[in-house]
């Protein structure tokens, strides 16, 4: 497929098109203290680190106020820093050295939902008179059915994290909407002063220095709370609960939403803010209208598509191998429909996706190439990519051999769902754990060969996982490094208009072995090829090939540079080469 040619000049596009992020997840990625958690200070200690990468946006997980019970995705106070990472001046002195080193600070947005000890949420279930109850989803029992009766719930939704979506308050005798845990309830976005509350409070990190904000779930904030969900078959995981997400992903005033957000918080300020949304299950067409510039909603959109390309039957924690032309299809397709509106994120890794060395790449013989290849692989295609923390290094899942080493919400409630269904044995569930929990990519980042790879003098909250061996001392005294590759394309990003711009063709759409694909810009092109296996290929991408064409990137010491006719890789090797 041969895209429509970008309409954006190198010197008038966004600067976000040549950005790349790195996301920081507090908890796991320098403790200061002692006390075995990530704070702020342990960021400040390692910011080094993120200029020696060479990124430009520092993406931090939620350091807000929490009782923890999903790690911080849960706040009980929106304009204060939890003590367990720091202070507010801590988190000041952050913003002010990353903009001494050129760096953007975009902080997590958590608004579909607070935590139950939120003070809003505290005088909303006091009465169902309070001035806040409609900040909030409350409902009664289901008509002719006493609350706390089984099927009682309003709707008959599943939350995310197992269970019923609906939580009973018995002071009240209602029903609170939860789409995640029980201590996280939904905000009634329908209720115009919880809008202008939560705009006041982006407006004061605004002003505080923060730089913008990655809105965590932000297309599920428009709702309709009424229907029942569907009871799909062989949806054994999901228990006796229904797929409420038609109503409440990408709802009805959805897009209304987030114009009156950009109104209210960003028009006006400086075009070095960025604003990302997170938006599970959100379409193609969708997000062509969430970014795209005309209508000011949000510069770019975070999609799951392509990771849940694996995902079995059963789910998530029911994993398959993944066919390489189903990742061609997705991917080559939100590349052509985001080609002449709206923009990309480009991702393998976050804080909830298992390490994608080990998902998809191989972490033992091949781990180096691997995680080259696949880094090739993504960030040259058009969007803006985002690095998680150690991924730039090749960090590997956990390879955990205990459920109880185990600590994330989602994990520990499939667990207790999956053990009560009598639905998995333990040995089933230990190795759909090991495969995708979500604490993954949560241990700590590996820094050095001391004890605790460096993260901490006290016992980590998370266990480093056992055997570890790949650390960032020795990544970056490595030039054939998996850190100094994730550089050189941060680099080439920067410097290479037709990697940030370029239009996209894709290639070998058939090939389960290869992916290639053109980037073209200006009378310009970049061939990238990529051997997405352990055994060597030779392929024909089918693009003339005049002379010999330089090698601009590889992941081997010695990759060539390019001639006419068959192209012959390595297991795992990636080459960029301009023809």
């Amino acid at each position: 497929m041969t895209l429509t040619p970008t309409t954006s000049a190198p010197d008038d596009a966004p600067w976000w098109t040549r950005a790349v992020v790195y996301q920081v997840y507090p908890r796991s990625f320098q403790d200061s203290d002692g006390d075995g958690v990530g704070d702020l200070r342990g960021i400040l200690q390692r910011l080094d680190h993120l200029s020696a990468l060479g990124v430009d946006v520092l993406w931090l997980s939620p350091v807000y106020a929490s009782p923890m019970d999903d790690n911080g995705y849960d706040i009980s106070d929106y304009q204060a820093v939890d003590p367990l990472f720091g202070t507010l001046e801590d988190l000041d002195a952050l913003t002010a050295a990353l903009h001494e080193r050129g760096m953007r600070l975009v902080m997590d947005l958590v608004v579909n939902h607070t935590s139950d000890e939120h003070p809003w949420f505290v005088e909303s279930r006091s009465s169902p008179d309070s001035p806040k109850r409609d900040w909030y989803w409350w409902r009664p029992a289901r008509r002719g059915m006493r609350p706390g009766q089984p099927g009682a719930e309003p709707t008959n939704w599943g939350s995310f994290f197992s269970g019923p979506a609906w939580e009973l308050d018995e002071a009240t005798g209602e029903y609170y909407l939860h789409l995640f845990s029980r201590k996280q309830p939904d905000l009634n976005w329908e209720n115009p002063q919880v809008r202008e509350a939560v705009y006041a409070m982006m407006r004061w990190w605004l002003d505080r220095g923060v730089d913008g904000f990655r809105m965590d779930v932000i297309n599920l904030v428009s709702k309709d709370v009424a229907p029942d969900g569907s009871l799909p078959d062989g949806m054994v995981h999901d228990g006796p609960y229904g797929d409420g997400s038609p109503a409440y992903t990408c709802g009805p005033r959805i897009h209304e939403f987030l114009a009156e957000m950009h109104r209210e918080v960003f028009a006006g300020r400086p075009d070095r803010l960025l604003t990302v949304g997170e938006m599970p299950g959100v379409t193609l067409e969708d997000a062509r209208l969430f970014t795209d510039p005309a209508r000011r909603e949000v510069d770019m959109v975070f999609q799951f598509e392509h990771v849940g390309l694996d995902h079995g039957p059963g789910g998530k924690f029911d994993p398959r191998p993944l066919r390489l032309t189903d990742l061609k299809a997705s991917f080559g397709r939100w590349q052509a429909g985001l080609a002449d509106v709206g923009w990309n994120s480009l991702y393998w890794d976050n804080h909830d996706q298992p390490r994608i060395v080990s998902r998809w790449g191989d972490d033992g013989r091949y781990r180096r190439e691997s995680a080259t290849a696949l880094a090739t692989l993504l960030h040259l295609h058009r969007g803006t990519p985002y690095v998680y923390q150690g991924e730039e290094l090749g960090m590997t899942n956990a390879h955990f051999t205990r459920l109880d080493q185990y600590r994330d919400i989602e994990s520990l409630r499939h667990v207790e769902q999956a053990r009560a269904l009598g639905s998995a044995t333990d040995e089933q569930l230990l190795a759909g754990l090991a495969a995708m929990s979500r604490d993954n990519a949560r241990t700590p980042v590996q820094w050095d060969s001391s004890a605790h790879a460096g993260f901490t003098t006290g016992t980590p909250w998370l266990e480093v996982p056992p055997g570890w061996t790949v650390t960032a001392e020795a990544e970056r005294a490595d030039p054939a490094s998996v850190f100094h590759h994730y550089r050189r394309l941060v680099e080439l990003r920067h410097d290479d208009p037709v990697v940030a711009l370029g239009d996209f063709t894709m290639l070998l759409p058939d090939d389960e072995h290869v992916y290639a694909f053109t980037r073209s810009l200006g009378g310009r092109t970049l061939l990238v090829v990529v051997n997405v296996g352990g055994e060597p290929r030779e392929v024909d991408p089918g693009v003339p090939v005049a002379g010999e064409a330089a090698l601009v990137l590889g992941n081997y010491a010695d990759t060539a540079p390019l001639a006419a006719g068959p192209v012959a890789l390595r297991p795992w090797e990636a080459g960029v080469w301009r023809l």
